[in-house]
This record gives C-alpha cells, sequence and structure tokens, in this order.
C-alpha cells in the first residue's frame, strides 16, 4: 500500500547488475558486451483512474522530484539513467495503472550517443549549446510553439517524423539534468507537463498514447574514476558546469503515435522504413492544432 508517488524495483528487469560477462566472440562480425544496470518502476498516484494529465499540478511536481530523484541516485553508479513513460495498449504498455519506468545502465545506449555527438560537435564548432540556441530560434518563429511558461516551451520540434511528437526543453538556462533543476523549475515544469498532456487527450478526446523520456547529460564512465558533479549556476551560462558536459541541455521527447483519430495510427512501414521517414502533416500544421485546443480536460468538462 502506499499513498503518493512510489518507486520500486522492477520484478521483470531488462538490466541487472550481476549480468554475467559475454563470452568471446570467434569473429569480429559477431560482437557482444555484457550490459549491466538496474530497472525500476515509478507509480505516479495511488489511484488507478488517473493519468498525469488528470493529476493536480501538485501531484506532478511529486513525479519530477521522483524523476530528480532517481537519476541522481543512480547516476552515481551508471553511465546512463533513463527515465521513460509508455501510456497506452497500443504502446507496449501492460499495466493498466498509471506509470513509468527508470533504467540505468552501464554503456551510453544509441540514442543519446547520437545526441552526445551531435550536440559535443555544434558546442566545439560555436561554443553555445545547441539545443539552447535552437529554443532562441524556435522562440523568434514561434510557429511551432505548443505551450510555454515562463521556464519551459514545449513545441513540436522542425525534424518531427510521429504527426504530434513534440519536445520539452528549458527556455533560458543551461540545465544538463533533471536533479539540477531548481524549485521554481520544478514547479514550472509540472503545470507544463500538465497543460501539454491535456491537450493531447483533448486532440481526439481519448487517453492519448505515447512514449515520452527524458535526455540530459550522461554521467562520466565508472570504470575511469572520474567524479559525476557539476555544478551549474542558476544564473545560466554565465557560470557554466565544471566538468565535460557543457554542450547537453536537458530535454523531454514525446512520441505519440496517433495520426487522425482515436483508433488511426501512424504507422512505419515501407518506405518510411527502408529509406526514411515521411511526414503526414507539417509540425506547423501539427503545433497550430495543438495549441488551439483547449487546456480544461475534455472529460472535466462541465
Amino acid at each position: 500500500k502506499y499513498e503518493s508517488t512510489f518507486v520500486f524495483t522492477n520484478d521483470f528487469a531488462a538490466l541487472l547488475p550481476d549480468a554475467p560477462d559475454a563470452r568471446p566472440s570467434d569473429h569480429p562480425l559477431f560482437q557482444l558486451e555484457a550490459e549491466r544496470g538496474a530497472c525500476r518502476v515509478i507509480c505516479f498516484s495511488p489511484r488507478h483512474d488517473l493519468t498525469l494529465p488528470e493529476m493536480a499540478v501538485a501531484d506532478i511536481r511529486k513525479v519530477v522530484d521522483l524523476w530528480a530523484a532517481q537519476v541522481e541516485e543512480l547516476g552515481q553508479t551508471h553511465r546512463w539513467v533513463q527515465v521513460f513513460e509508455n501510456k497506452g495498449a497500443v504502446m507496449g504498455c501492460s499495466n493498466p495503472h498509471p506509470h513509468g519506468q527508470i533504467w540505468a545502465g552501464s554503456a551510453l545506449p544509441n540514442e543519446p550517443a547520437k545526441e552526445e555527438r551531435q550536440q559535443r560537435a555544434y558546442f566545439e564548432a560555436h561554443g553555445t549549446p545547441l539545443l539552447l540556441d535552437y529554443v532562441e530560434q524556435e522562440m523568434a518563429r514561434a510557429e511551432r510553439i505548443v505551450v510555454e511558461n515562463a521556464d519551459w516551451v514545449a513545441l513540436v520540434p522542425y525534424w518531427a517524423v510521429w504527426p504530434f511528437e513534440l519536445l520539452l526543453l528549458p527556455r533560458h538556462r543551461h540545465i544538463p539534468r533533471l536533479p539540477d533543476l531548481t524549485d521554481p523549475e520544478r514547479d514550472a515544469l509540472a503545470e507544463i507537463i500538465q497543460r501539454l498532456l491535456i491537450k493531447y487527450d483533448n486532440l481526439f478526446e481519448t487517453a492519448f498514447p505515447y512514449s515520452m523520456g527524458w535526455h540530459g547529460a550522461p554521467f562520466p564512465d565508472q570504470t575511469l574514476g572520474v567524479s559525476a558533479a557539476i555544478s551549474v549556476d542558476a544564473s545560466g551560462l554565465e557560470k557554466k558546469p565544471q566538468g565535460s558536459w557543457m554542450h547537453w541541455l536537458l530535454h523531454a521527447h514525446f512520441y505519440p503515435p496517433l495520426l487522425r483519430s482515436a483508433t488511426v495510427k501512424k504507422f512505419l512501414v515501407g518506405y518510411e522504413m527502408l529509406a526514411e521517414a515521411q511526414r503526414d502533416l507539417t509540425a506547423e500544421q501539427a503545433a497550430d492544432r495543438l495549441r488551439t485546443l483547449p487546456e480544461v480536460h475534455y472529460r472535466g468538462r462541465g
């Protein structure tokens, strides 16, 4: 029994701390390496009938705090900590109780590794974080912005593949990881999460499915014995983080599959699987549809 946000070890963990070493390969084309880690489940609320958009902002703030605490704890012993949520059966969610997951691993996975390379290369070329420059440009154009507040902005990214894909980023400050958020930034994050997810649900008046997750600076390779500490000043880039992650900016990806209705989803098959993705509507069209939706949940309208 629990009365608030609650985290526990996954009984069917995909990553284990004591995974055995891989056997040596007899050919360079067949390479294996053991991945060790931990898998945890985070229940957002003791109520089985509440998803994040229907929770109070104060209760979403508890989820934000637990995300940050778990990243801080697991980052002491793991290279990468992945906070994510799969919402809806169409996204493979096997338990209807609203929950997310936290996986921590000993290596940097493929998708974060791509972001690491691109952000580092941009920072070395321009001297500023790629995503901070990107946010500045998007704020100036405004055509892909869905919701914003004093500290955060949610937008349909210029490169979006999924019809109503969203990117959630800090507006002003250089924030490498979730634990680096200030109290006001955490409050603002809880508020904007509720707003953007209400818009998702209101789009087709359904519990809108998606996969979402946070990307922040990786932690140092523990095998190298490097300190994981990063110091971030609330003033932003004037006092830059100490360490090698100045090119990273915390952000969340939201990947929803629905296209035209509560039952019609986008399929990434054929040409999109074998060649390149095609958009069914432009990022600007998707942002406009989401932006104009009400911010009162359809189930709560009088």
